[in-house]
Order: C-alpha cells, then sequence, then structure tokens
C-alpha cells in the first residue's frame, strides 16, 4: 500500500485496490444524489420518468460504467496534484 500517491502510482497495478474502492465510493455519491432528486433505477434511461440503469450497486455496474468511475478519481487526483497537492497516507 501506498503512503504518497503521485502521477506513477496511478498506472501501478498495486493501486488497483484502492482506485477501486474509490470507483465505488464515486458512483455511490452519483447514486445518492440521483435518488435524492427522484430518480430511480429503470431499465433505460428515461429523464422524463427519471430513471437511470446505472442506479444499482457498483458492483453489478459493467466494466465500461466502472471504468468510467476510475478515470473520474484518476482525474480528481491528477487534478490535485496539479494544484500543488500531494496526496499522503496517515
Amino acid at each position: 500500500m501506498y503512503k504518497v500517491i503521485t502521477i506513477n502510482t496511478l498506472s501501478d497495478k498495486s493501486f488497483d485496490g484502492t482506485l477501486e474502492i474509490l470507483a465505488k465510493i464515486v458512483h455511490n455519491q452519483w447514486m445518492a444524489g440521483r435518488i435524492a432528486e427522484g430518480w430511480r433505477y429503470g431499465q433505460q434511461r428515461n429523464d422524463e420518468r427519471k430513471e437511470h440503469p446505472g442506479i444499482i450497486p457498483y458492483e453489478n455496474l459493467s466494466d465500461e460504467e466502472k471504468e468510467y468511475d476510475r478515470q473520474t478519481v484518476i482525474a480528481t487526483i491528477r487534478g490535485l496534484q496539479e494544484c500543488g497537492y500531494e496526496i499522503v497516507k496517515k
């Protein structure tokens, strides 16, 4: 487990476990926001009825949808680093 996350850490396979945890958190936050706005699960997205197929547990998402959440995490970490922040594990 890394104590400092760097740009190189993000592409290292040993970071995959942490990346999955963070991606799951991102998905759960997105899902909670949608639910709070009145959205619910639907087999197909329907904006009028506020139905979305992504309102399911992270584990049940397709690999493509999980990758979207992973890339959101990576972009966020890179953005923080570009702003001069260092991410250090306590």
